[in-house]
């Protein structure tokens, strides 16, 4: 390999090589300083002898003298094997858990695009255990279904329950893949101790970043967790759940290095390219013909300012199937998880069959008849419960008895799906079948109680 000396200067996480020739994108360098250590780092670009190198371990103490680049010829990879499940690793793949780890290969973390030809269309049902989502906005294989939370809000609770709980109901093989980006040694002893006490840990596969780790971490992050992922769905012919969390932390690192590269940045200093990056990170889910594993992925974010119209939150919403709300009134009503029904949706359905017949019709009636409730809730805060009629005080009480019964479950509560639709059936209880224009009258003769009979 090539020695260059030619150091032009040292920005944020990046170095400027001059005089290079036969230069890559994303191609690996190494970094050997003057006291010997050897750093990782990687090319971001290449403009004409110039070559724009990011370090993985970060800048602080390097100069532009005494230290020596060479490019190795080859891009990131990560070593995968079956045995990644029940193993902790650090943001850029190496394992943490102080184990031996023996990879059977070496995959590109960067993949490829699944060929749109090749995609299947997402339909088979991955059940969590959280009444709110199963029912009220359910996830599927395939799908990417992001969690757009709010500063302080516990969606690292609800990361762990999912991740805990979730399943296949047709007796496939299930695995999870965690990665965690730019989150704090409290969060992350967390996450370990939540996997390892409840003994999700054996079927899960963690790669965690934090804080303190240098910003350009979080860009590998996720991709390397992919590239485990994709291993396991595609290859081990399992059904894959990768939850990712928090990606605002992801594209602050994104911004950062934009920033130190000086590129003219684009809404609220992110850069423009962003939408491009998110989309090829989200778009590595799916399901491929010929493939009977999956990968499924539930990406979190925290709204910065509590804005959806946010750059992170709003690009999402354009790459991705629908999305869960996190609310912060419903969080002060200590209703857990606090998902917000009216603000939610899952752009895809699950398929026939792989539910019960009546599920997509009772969710469609619980969502009419708490909607009404809501907006009740509102007048009456303006005139009164006794401007109310009878029939509307029972959307009232129906409102508050749906968030604290359905709702509010808990972090520690799996509920089966034939109990959240017993459930949603027994709230229904309280109005009268007339009431009840969502759902077939067949499905009303077998499932309905009216309370009062």
């Amino acid at each position: 390999m090539k020695v260059y000396k030619n150091i032009k200067s040292v920005k944020g996480p990046l170095i400027i090589v001059e005089k290079v020739n036969g230069v890559a994108y994303k191609e690996l360098a190494e970094i050997t300083l003057s006291d010997g250590r050897v750093l990782q780092g990687q090319v971001l670009e290449v403009t004409e002898d110039k070559a724009v190198v990011q370090i993985f371990e970060g800048t602080s103490g390097i100069s532009t003298t005494d230290i020596k680049v060479s490019f190795k010829g080859e891009t990131a990879k990560f070593g995968v094997t079956k045995n990644m499940l029940g193993r902790v690793f650090n943001g850029m793949g190496k394992p943490i858990d102080k184990l031996p780890y023996f990879p059977d290969k070496e995959v590109d973390i960067n993949g490829e695009a699944i060929n749109p030809t090749s995609r299947l269309n997402p339909h088979e049902f991955i059940q969590t255990g959280v009444s709110t989502i199963d029912n009220m906005m359910p996830l599927v294989r395939g799908q990417k279904l992001p969690i757009f939370s709010l500063s302080g809000m516990p969606h690292n609770k609800l990361a762990a329950q999912i991740a805990r709980q979730a399943k296949v109901l047709d007796n496939a093989e299930f695995s999870v893949v965690f990665a965690a980006m730019g989150i704090s040694q409290s969060e992350a002893e967390f996450f370990r101790e939540e996997f390892e006490r409840t003994g999700a840990l054996k079927n899960s596969a963690l790669f965690l970043s934090l804080a303190s780790d240098p910003s350009v971490e979080r860009i590998m992050t996720p991709r390397v967790a992919l590239s485990a992922a994709e291993y396991l769905a595609f290859e081990c012919n399992q059904h894959v759940l990768v939850i990712m969390t928090d990606i605002t932390n992801y594209c602050e690192a994104l911004r950062e290095i934009s920033a130190a590269r000086q590129e003219v940045p684009g809404r609220r200093g992110y850069p423009g390219y962003m939408y491009t990056d998110l989309a090829s990170i989200y778009e590595r889910a799916g399901k491929v013909e010929g493939c009977t594993g999956s990968l499924t992925q539930l990406p979190i974010l925290t709204m910065p300012g509590d804005d959806k119209t946010h750059p992170i939150p709003d690009l999402t919403g354009y790459i991705t199937e629908g999305q869960i709300i996190i609310d912060r009134d419903l969080n002060k009503r200590e209703n857990v998880p606090p998902i917000n029904i009216l603000g939610s949706l899952s752009r895809l359905k699950v398929g026939k069959g792989q539910v019960r017949d009546d599920a997509a019709a009772l969710a469609d009636q619980l969502y009419a008849c708490y909607a009404t409730g809501v907006e009740l809730r509102e007048l009456v805060a303006v005139v009164g419960k006794s401007a109310l009629s009878e029939d509307e005080l029972v959307y009232l009480e129906f409102s508050d008895r749906f968030e604290n019964e359905y709702v509010n479950q808990g972090f520690d509560r799996n509920r089966e799906f034939e109990e959240t639709l017993s459930l949603g059936w027994k709230l229904l209880g309280m109005f009268k079948p007339s009431e009840l224009k969502k759902v077939k009258k067949e499905q009303l003769e077998q499932y309905h109680v009216h309370q009062s009979d």
